[in-house]
């Protein structure tokens, strides 16, 4: 079977009406550009007409269009995984169904990925048609803070119009909230080379937008389980043991220089002075932060991709 050349993978929640739309958008790229390909649609739960339509739109192009139906509404990030999951293309796509991503810049993202050596490209929507209060100023420091503690220099971690080598989707897992973060995941699971290209970005022509500004609250606590899973997932014990050390030794010296003081002087109370409870409750903190890295080092022990490593080539092996 002759290997396609591109997947696009698009999650989707009540999109009835752009839906046709969009793939005869895409269908006229593909057919000037002369790319083999398939459409990946995930049905995140949509209330409305959506499966109806993505049903039709895979009986009229039956190679072509393919559709995944959740049960019930899981998450964009779910969605994705699933997509990535079914894709086949050399480069996957994705993109939004709400026709706010131009299928017109599809060539351009391949060949960043094909012709420049590129992992992963991410859209930067330079221009933007979202509400400046609500949407544009939280996602510029949702960005500048997740530019800081990731260390990728991109201007849109959230941007839906995303380019990956085959081999990316293959080796990460997206859950949760984590579909923000892919460039992230990319990068701790070895896939450094990622780039930007501005995009176009289209006002909504149907429906409504599907996000709220709590994901900018959930977004950085997501930050911080991805960064900390990242570099600790594997060895806990380097994080807790180390602060669970830290704080017992503190807890302890101060405890130590308590109890000294007392000696050399027995009329200096010790059980009623703050600096000694301070110190106990050091001790304790200290000691359950060990206790939670050994805890997490049996956890990370028996899980199943405790010894799962990403192999980029052999050499002399079967």
């Amino acid at each position: 079977m002759q290997p396609l050349d591109i997947s696009i993978v698009i999650p989707l929640l009540n999109e009835e009406e752009s839906l046709p739309e969009l793939t005869d958008w895409i269908a006229r790229v593909m057919l000037q550009n002369g790319y083999s390909y398939e459409i990946i649609l995930i049905d995140d739960g949509s209330t409305d007409g959506s499966w109806e339509v993505i049903s039709q739109l895979s009986q009229s192009h039956p190679d072509r269009i393919k559709g995944i139906k959740f049960q019930r509404n899981y998450g964009k990030s779910a969605a994705l995984n699933e997509g990535f999951k079914a894709a086949q293309g050399e480069v996957v796509i994705t993109m939004d169904a709400d026709l706010q991503d131009s299928p017109d810049e599809i060539p351009g993202l391949r060949a960043m990925i094909l012709e420049q050596g590129f992992d992963l490209v991410s859209g930067w929507k330079k221009k933007r048609y979202d509400n400046a209060l609500t949407k544009n100023l939280p996602s510029k420091f949702f960005n500048a803070a997740t530019r800081r503690v990731s260390g990728i220099y991109l201007h849109d971690f959230n941007c839906g119009l995303k380019a990956y080598r085959k081999k990316v989707v293959k080796s990460i897992e997206v859950y949760g909230e984590m579909h923000r973060y892919i460039p992230v995941i990319a990068k701790w699971s070895g896939f450094r080379r990622i780039g930007e290209k501005v995009v176009e970005h289209r006002a909504r022509k149907y429906g409504v937008t599907k996000f709220g500004l709590d994901r900018f609250v959930n977004g950085f606590l997501d930050l911080a389980s991805i960064t900390f899973v990242g570099k600790y997932g594997k060895r806990p014990m380097h994080f807790f043991g180390l602060w669970g050390s830290l704080c017992f030794f503190i807890g302890l010296l101060s405890i130590s220089y308590l109890i000294i003081a007392k000696i050399v002087n027995p009329e200096v109370s010790l059980s009623n002075r703050p600096p000694f409870y301070i110190a106990l409750t050091a001790m304790v903190i200290g000691t359950q932060l060990f206790l939670a890295g050994f805890l997490g080092e049996l956890i990370a022990r028996n899980s199943p991709g405790r010894n799962h490593y990403l192999i980029e080539e052999k050499l002399g092996l079967g």
